[in-house]
This record gives C-alpha cells, sequence and structure tokens, in this order.
C-alpha cells in the first residue's frame, strides 16, 4: 500500500516545502485514496467494509497517526472506524462524520464499470463518488494534512468513518455511544449539506446547511385470501384488492406542514430562482398557508418532501403459483416523516386513506425520530467562510433533509449535528443510489478543502510548536 503518490506527499511535508505544493500533493493522495476505495464494493452483503477501514486505517498510520489513535468497531455484520487528533485544552470534541458502505450498483447495468473510478467529462463516475466516498476522502486528507503540516487543535478533533449507513445504522450507534465520541459537542456530517448551481448556467445559488432529518419508516401492506384454483376465478383477489389500496396510497397527500427551518430554505432557494418554481418556493416561504403555492411544490419531486410527510411504495410481492388464485399479497410502503408527527399518526392515516379493513398497515421495525439541531452561530460562520473562499458571497442557510442519514443517530444520541459537505452540483447531477452515479471534479476538490477548513477553524488549529 506504499504509493508514490503518498510518499511523494510525506516527502514534500518533512522537506518544509510551501503550503501550495503540499496542497497539490495533498489533492494527487486524495484522489488515490479516493479511486482505491470506490473499488471497494462496500454494499451489503458483500464483506467489503473492513477491507476498506484495514486500508484506511494503513494509509493513516503512515501518515503519521499513531495506533492507539485508531479504534475499529464492529457491529451488525460491517466494520467503523473513529480517529482521532488530541486537542490542546480540555473541552468537548467536535466530530466530523462520512460512510463508507454504498447502495450496491449492477455492473451490467451501468455505462462504465460502477467500481472504478473514472473521470471524464469533468466528471468523476463510480459508485459513492457523491454517496459518500468523497467525504470519506475528505476526512482523510484532512487528518493527513494536520499531521503534515504539524497542525494541533485546541479541541480533539474525532473523524467517524461509518459501516452501515445505508442500512440499519448499527456502526452509526455504535460509534456515537464510544467512549471518545458519546460526549462530543457536535458533529460536522460530510453525507448531506452542500450547494446548489444553476443548471443553465452553473451559477452557484445557494449553499444549504442540513439541521434536521425527516423521520424513515416502512409501512408494510398486506392482504390474505383462501385462493384456490386458477380456473376458477373469485370475486376477492388478493393482488386486486392491494392494487386498489396501492392506488388510494398514491393519491393521497399529507397535511401541508412548514417550521422556521423549511420556510428559511424554501426561501432562500426561491430567491435564487426564477420562473414558476420560484415564485412558489418564495409564497410558501412567506405564507405556508399559500394552497396554490403548495400544490406547485408537492408536484416538484426536488421540493415535495420539504413541505408534507411522504409516502410512496417501493416493494411489492404477491402469489406462490401461475395457476393459483393469490393467497398472499403484500408491499412496502416508505413515508419520510415531517419531524414532529409521531410514526404511529402516519400509520392510522394510511389506514383511513386505504378505508378497507381486510387490507393491514404495519410498521417495520422500530423507526426513530431525531431532533431538530438548533443552528449555532459559530458553526454556520465556519461554514460561511469556508463557502466564500470559493464562492463569495453565495447565501449560507438552514434545511430540512427529505432523506436519511446518520445525523439523526447522532441528533437522538445528544450529539446536536450539522451536515455539510463542501460540494456543489446541479440538480441534474444527482445520480446518488442510481445509476452511473457521478461527482464533478472541481467540487470533489473543492470538498477536500472545505472539510480542512472547517476542522481548522472549528478546531482551534495551530502549528505545534517545535
Amino acid at each position: 500500500m506504499k504509493r508514490l503518490a503518498a510518499a511523494l506527499f510525506f516527502a514534500v511535508a518533512a522537506a518544509g516545502a510551501p503550503l501550495l505544493a503540499e496542497s497539490n500533493v495533498d489533492q494527487a493522495t486524495a484522489r488515490e485514496v479516493y479511486a482505491h476505495i470506490i473499488s471497494l464494493r462496500t454494499a451489503a452483503g458483500h464483506g467489503e467494509t473492513p477491507a476498506m477501514v484495514a486500508y484506511l486505517a494503513d494509509v493513516l498510520r503512515q501518515g503519521g497517526v499513531p495506533a492507539l489513535d485508531i479504534a475499529t468497531l464492529e457491529a451488525g455484520g460491517a466494520t467503523a472506524m473513529i480517529v482521532r487528533l488530541p486537542g490542546t485544552e480540555a473541552a468537548r470534541p467536535i466530530l466530523f462524520s462520512a460512510h463508507m458502505d454504498v447502495v450496491d450498483a449492477l455492473p451490467e447495468d451501468w455505462q462504465r464499470s460502477p467500481f472504478t473510478l473514472i473521470e471524464e467529462g469533468g466528471n468523476f463516475y463510480g459508485r459513492g463518488t457523491m454517496d459518500n466516498k468523497a467525504g470519506v476522502a475528505a476526512l482523510v486528507a484532512t487528518i493527513l494534512r494536520f499531521k503534515a503540516e504539524r497542525l494541533q487543535p485546541a479541541r480533539e478533533l474525532l473523524f467517524a468513518f461509518v459501516g452501515d449507513e445505508e442500512t440499519g445504522m448499527e456502526t452509526t450507534r455504535a460509534i456515537a455511544t464510544h467512549p471518545w465520541v458519546r460526549d462530543a459537542e457536535f458533529a460536522i456530517n460530510t453525507d448531506a449539506g452542500g450547494g446548489l448551481l444553476d443548471d443553465a448556467t452553473g451559477k452557484p445559488l445557494v449553499y444549504l446547511v442540513q439541521g434536521a432529518e425527516k423521520t424513515f419508516a416502512t409501512f408494510d401492506l398486506a392482504v390474505t385470501n383462501p385462493g384456490g384454483h386458477s380456473s376458477r376465478p373469485r370475486a376477492d383477489n388478493a393482488i386486486y384488492q392491494l392494487a386498489q389500496a396501492l392506488l388510494k396510497v398514491q393519491a393521497h397527500r399529507f397535511p401541508v406542514m412548514s417550521n422556521d427551518l423549511t420556510r428559511a430554505y424554501l426561501g432562500a432557494v426561491g430567491n435564487a430562482q426564477s420562473g414558476p418554481t420560484g415564485e412558489a418556493l418564495r409564497a410558501f416561504a412567506k405564507d405556508p398557508n399559500d394552497a396554490a403555492a403548495a400544490a406547485v411544490l408537492a408536484d416538484s419531486p426536488e421540493f415535495a418532501g420539504t413541505t408534507r410527510t411522504t409516502c410512496v411504495a417501493t416493494l411489492l410481492s404477491g402469489g406462490h403459483a401461475e395457476n393459483a388464485l393469490p393467497q398472499t399479497a403484500g408491499a412496502a410502503i416508505n413515508c419520510r416523516i415531517f419531524p414532529g408527527v409521531a410514526v404511529d399518526t402516519v400509520r392510522r392515516e394510511l389506514e383511513a386513506a386505504i378505508a378497507d379493513p381486510d387490507v393491514t398497515v404495519t410498521t417495520r421495525d422500530s423507526p426513530t425520530a431525531s431532533p431538530v439541531s438548533e443552528m449555532r452561530p459559530d458553526v454556520m460562520a465556519a461554514i460561511g467562510r469556508a463557502v466564500h473562499e470559493h464562492y463569495p458571497g453565495v447565501a449560507v442557510v438552514p434545511y430540512l433533509e427529505s432523506g436519511g442519514t446518520d445525523g439523526k443517530v447522532y441528533r437522538t444520541a445528544g450529539i446536536p449535528t450539522f451536515a455539510s459537505s463542501g460540494l456543489f452540483s446541479k440538480p441534474s447531477q444527482m445520480f446518488a443510489h442510481g445509476l452511473n452515479e457521478r461527482l464533478p471534479v472541481q467540487s470533489f476538490y473543492q470538498g477536500l478543502d472545505h472539510i480542512y477548513a472547517l476542522a481548522v477553524d472549528l478546531g482551534g488549529a495551530k502549528p505545534a510548536a517545535p
């Protein structure tokens, strides 16, 4: 694992070369790490997170991190890692987090190999390039720069490398309760938060800092039936009955909701956009009771989840033989629930919308809601300074995450969490979890600068004494 770029990085740093030279070599090292971790298929069922932890731990040890400052954790069949940079003052630590696992990708479906980092047309292609191995590379690069530049933080900095964010988040829970982490004052999560670029012009519109997440909950719909021979159809058919229930779920819209965070977010994005959507965003931010504005946003995949609870069918099953009437039919309904709404309230609303006592609705697992993290002026100011290094004057605003990240685990454990990746991209470039995932090359390198700047700023880092 001793590669030329890494060796050059440490040689230049040891020689006391100018910061610009260090930054250039740092980028080469980060890209090399990025390429290696993209090559590891860290999706559930492939058992690759131990290999990724071993690789990253070796890179960090070679970069000067003592073995005693690296902790490996096992939970839920995945492996995770925590790295610490001790502080010089007795202050509560700051946690930085990224997840190593990915949603799986089928190579036969992709135009390029999903597990090979490919640079093409100004983009990096590969599974995890955006979600979230760019964040992993940024944490590694930051740690290496601290060691190479002999920086010491005033307060301890912790770096979490999560192994199962896309599935059970068991390693996240283990990290949140680890003795190094459990007293953290707050966390910076690289798995969300970033800048929006105008699709037509590439102009920066706004930078978003995630301060809250919707509750992730899945409900199972089930219909049972005596069944029988397919040559003797009966009026009640489990598959047809389920299909009718699903159409009712599709047609149902949950009540419009808002809070200070969502209104600030939608207003800021609206001020940067023109056309009907921009008008609706501005109108909704001003008056959440504006039904016309809410209707426009409900039809936008980008904003629908910010204004209400949403539920959508994601899995389907039914029947047991091609020549038999179905005895069972089932579907999974995945919901993203607005903060403050109880999971059971949503379940009851689904039952009322379906209005069929023969269709059972049960809650899968034990969904956990997380609190809203109140925006800290010191954190927002530091994020603003880091963002404005590349995009002077762009508005930095909080937002509600429609998806789900490790942040909800940290918040539930009492660690306020602010997601900020430093990545800028166009809405049309958002391919996380999808085919041909990509990240602009420029955005990747800006993300490295962003996380390093936050660690230096928030950690109060200074050169170590000679």
